[in-house]
């Protein structure tokens, strides 16, 4: 496969037509090979619009959908995020390059494992994994900027509002299919937070994601 070909090719016949023209995410996209974080099986589809199986039930995303949710977050190069889900490390990867410190939570240590070792052997050392259930939020004493969620949830749990910092983000796919939404919340200051809507879209939940009081606006 000519890597370079499908990389430009994935951009350029994917994301691009899905309105994704930050050239911050663009250019982090074009430099962080993915084809690097799809298990070795898969090599050959790690630029295809698809989702691509990565164990325990669980998936990397569409690449359109990854670079949709990134751009929406509009990072700064100092935000600190937090990213629910590591899987294959990749969105950490560009989420690392485009911010500057990533705390990644993942239930599952081999894919903590394999992405700490892959995001080394890229030079990243702006991230921090830790290995937990986040379904339902998680126990922090960081306010983020950015919060990213890389599996769906039914609901956007509460418990994640008190994690934004004051103009904080946080994106997230939610619903139960057939009928699911990419969301971008954002915090306004006095606990009030706005949600847009983004795309409808599809995605695997979250593991012991369930339905639980909502997000109040």
């Amino acid at each position: 496969m000519d890597t370079d070909t499908a990389r430009f090719n994935m951009i350029e016949q994917q994301i691009r037509p899905w309105e994704v023209l930050d050239p911050r995410v663009l250019t982090a996209l074009n430099d962080v090979p993915r084809e690097e974080f799809v298990p070795p099986v898969y090599r050959n589809l790690a630029f295809a619009d698809m989702h691509i199986a990565l164990g325990h039930g669980e998936i990397m995303m569409q690449p359109k959908q990854e670079a949709r949710l990134l751009q929406a977050l509009a990072l700064k190069t100092k935000d600190r995020v937090l990213e629910i889900g590591a899987g294959s490390g990749y969105v950490t990867a560009l989420l690392a390059r485009l911010a500057g410190h990533v705390d990644s939570v993942d239930i599952y240590p081999d894919f903590i494992e394999s992405a700490q070792d892959k995001l080394a052997a890229h030079g990243y050392t702006n991230v921090s994994f830790q290995e937990g259930d986040a379904a339902k939020g998680w126990e922090s004493d960081h306010r983020y900027d950015a919060i990213l969620l890389t599996g769906s949830v039914p609901e956007l749990p509460p418990r994640y509002k008190k994690l934004l910092a004051d103009g904080g983000r946080l994106a997230a796919i939610v619903g139960n299919e057939p009928v699911m939404e990419a969301v971008l919340v954002e915090h306004l200051g006095n606990d009030q937070c706005r949600i847009t809507s983004l795309f409808d879209t599809g995605l695997p939940p979250l593991v012991h994601a369930e339905t639980t009081p909502s997000f109040e606006f």
